[in-house]
């Protein structure tokens, strides 16, 4: 056995032993430290990316936005400009203090205290101004839909849109027992599957709205397009969402209401989700009406604007079958010019696979009548969750609605899932003469829109002589002038007279809100696509009954705007310094592809020859309506 002294001696050695161990595995992690703080950063491989990182790039860089969709964005989530601070008031110089002194004051400061950050700083470090958007979500989805829906709405969440999610279930039966607590436990799923994908996600299970209409509605004589929710909300039910998103949390509901007896009730969520709409652009006028009357109106980074930006409508259907597109979905919709024909045309062989297709169309309009103008609508599958960045950053369709057929290939493959964007719209009037015309108006857009003065006595009195049709959106937001132009005799019926897109104008403030979509579209129905079943659009116009014609107009080679020319086109040529572009009679053009079966289209014919050279000599006549430059 050894003695006292011996296992003395050995338990130093072991602690010693054990002592200069700790000290060199310290500072092997103290170097280590030092040397990974001194070496440079090295950008990650792309293989070393999160996919879902790489989805977002990529979901950014497929939405090609424009430069003005990239003015657009920044405006409604950029960082919103400071007030100016008072400057602070001088300080009292005060005497110099010891350095016992100042340890002193050093050591007393509470160390749990820290300064505030900056305001610059502040907003450096948090650029985005956020917004919020309503989505439907119409379950029944999978894990791994809800996984595809889930990251989608991360995606805009990154990028200042924060989601207040109602969550429905067709397939369940209103009054079906148990049905509150399978709404409960569906909320729940979607909640996890936002958290799954890295979000915060708040379960607001207490009903948020009020069955029936508003206080004041039924008394309420002002005209009105849309149908008003069958449910209503105060300011002072909103204290969960707005609690929930202030704390940077998606808040996900159910669609539960309070009845007269103050009872929670399933409804149907499209009357949640418009009584919300309603509700929150209300508060958040409130909101800004009082802040409006503080000194200080800058918002502050933790603050929301309660007001909806968007709508989506999340489904297993897509969007709303189009008639002129073989049930393939709507790209673009004018609600206030479209909706009651949209409704009329739905052929009944459709409603087993978009069985809410009118219904969702329905809430689209009324919650739109509630939104701000500059707002939209999604109708969207759970497989495209990439189009609802493309459509928050451009707030444009998937495709271009006013895009040949032709041209819908490829990327621009129309597919069932191809997601349907709508608009509240304004009207669209087809006057057919000058006694229709607001003079004064078409005056205003025609020179905000070219920036040029009009030559009035000129102009006026060609359009007396030549002129065709007008067609006008809204309270002249846009318009398109198509005269007739006279050719010389002996020209052939088939081209003489020609139909020439004379102006093409919209206001700088509806650029970029579908108005020019929805123009070109009703001058395709008027000139070159008569006699389509599809151009039958009830706007005052020929109802798609007629011979369709061809469609000429001219450009500046310098212009801009003739990239989009190209796109929608059948052809063009150069001729110094214009550009003659022309769109070829739909009807005709598919009357010669059926004569000739499989033989194709020669180079050049029969009822082509001479057409190029009597365009460009008779359209390069025509005087310019514009007073010279100074």
């Amino acid at each position: 056995m050894l003695t006292s002294s011996a296992r003395l001696s050995c338990r130093n050695a072991v602690q010693q032993k054990a002592l200069h161990s700790r000290s060199a595995q310290t500072f092997k992690a103290f170097y280590a430290t030092i040397r990974s703080l001194r070496q440079t950063y090295e950008p990650p491989e792309p293989d070393d990316v999160e996919p879902s990182e790489k989805d977002f790039i990529l979901s950014l860089l497929r939405a090609n936005p424009s430069l003005r969709d990239t003015k657009s964005y920044l405006a409604s989530f950029g960082p919103r400009p400071q007030s100016p601070q008072s400057p602070a008031p001088k300080t009292e110089e005060r005497p110099t203090l010891a350095d016992k002194d100042v340890a002193a004051q050093t050591e007393t400061k509470p160390p749990d205290i820290k300064p505030a950050p900056s305001p610059v700083v502040a907003s450096i470090l948090n650029p985005v101004h956020r917004r919020t958007a309503l989505v439907k979500l119409q379950a029944p989805f999978t894990n791994r839909q809800l996984e595809s829906i889930a990251r989608g709405m991360v995606y805009l969440e990154k990028l200042g849109l924060v989601s207040v999610i109602v969550v429905e279930n067709d397939q369940l039966p209103k009054g079906e027992t148990g049905e509150r607590t399978f709404m409960l436990e569906e909320t729940m799923r979607v909640v996890n599957a936002l958290e799954a994908q890295g979000a915060r996600a708040r379960p607001v299970l207490g009903a948020v709205v009020r069955l029936g209409p508003k206080p004041g509605d039924e008394d309420s004589t002002e005209p009105r397009d849309y149908i008003l929710p069958e449910a209503h909300t105060f300011p002072s039910d909103l204290i969960h969402i707005r609690s929930a998103l202030r704390a940077g949390e998606i808040p996900v509901l159910p669609p539960l209401a309070l009845d007269s007896f103050c009872r929670s009730v399933r409804v149907d969520a499209n009357d949640v989700i418009a009584a919300l709409v309603r509700g929150m652009g209300e508060a958040a006028a409130l909101e800004d009406g009082a802040v409006r009357g503080e000194e200080d109106s800058s918002m502050s980074p933790d603050e929301i604007d309660l007001t909806p930006l968007r709508l989506m409508i999340i489904t297993r259907e897509g969007g709303v079958p189009s008639y002129a597109r073989q049930g393939l979905p709507h790209l673009l919709i004018n609600l206030t010019s479209e909706y009651t024909y949209i409704r009329e045309t739905f052929d009944p062989r459709w409603k087993p696979a978009h069985p809410t297709a009118l219904s969702n169309l329905e809430l689209a309009r009324t919650c739109l009548a509630f939104m701000p103008p500059t707002s939209s609508a999604v109708m969207v599958s759970h497989r495209s969750p990439s189009h609802l960045i493309g459509n928050l950053i451009t707030n444009k369709p998937a495709v271009s609605s006013s895009l040949p057929h032709a041209l819908l290939q490829g990327n621009r493959r129309l597919t069932p899932h191809t997601p349907t964007l709508l608009r509240r719209g304004l009207p669209i009037h087809v006057l057919r003469s000058v006694d229709q015309i607001d003079k004064g108006k078409m005056k205003a857009l025609l020179e905000k829109s070219f920036r040029r003065k009009l030559n009035e006595d000129a102009f006026w009195a060609r359009m007396e002589r030549d002129l065709d049709f007008v067609i006008v959106a809204g309270d002249y937001a846009g318009a398109a002038i198509v005269t007739r132009e006279p050719c010389p005799p002996g020209t052939p019926t088939a081209i003489a007279p020609i139909t020439y897109l004379d102006k093409f104008a919209v206001l700088p403030s509806h650029q970029g809100d579908g108005t020019v979509d929805f123009l070109w579209v009703a001058l395709h129905d008027e000139t070159y696509g008569l006699g389509h079943p599809f151009s039958a659009n009830p706007n005052g116009g020929k109802e798609g009954k007629g011979e369709g014609r061809d469609l000429v107009w001219r450009s500046r080679a310098d212009n801009p705007v003739n990239k989009w020319y190209f796109e929608r086109s059948t052809g063009h040529l150069r001729q110094g310094d214009w550009v003659l572009f022309w769109c070829d009679a739909e009807v005709r053009l598919k009357t010669e592809e059926g004569r000739r079966a499989n033989a194709g289209s020669s180079y050049l014919l029969e009822w082509e020859k001479g057409r190029l050279g009597t365009w460009c000599d008779v359209v390069m006549k025509i005087p310019s309506s514009w007073k010279p430059k100074n």
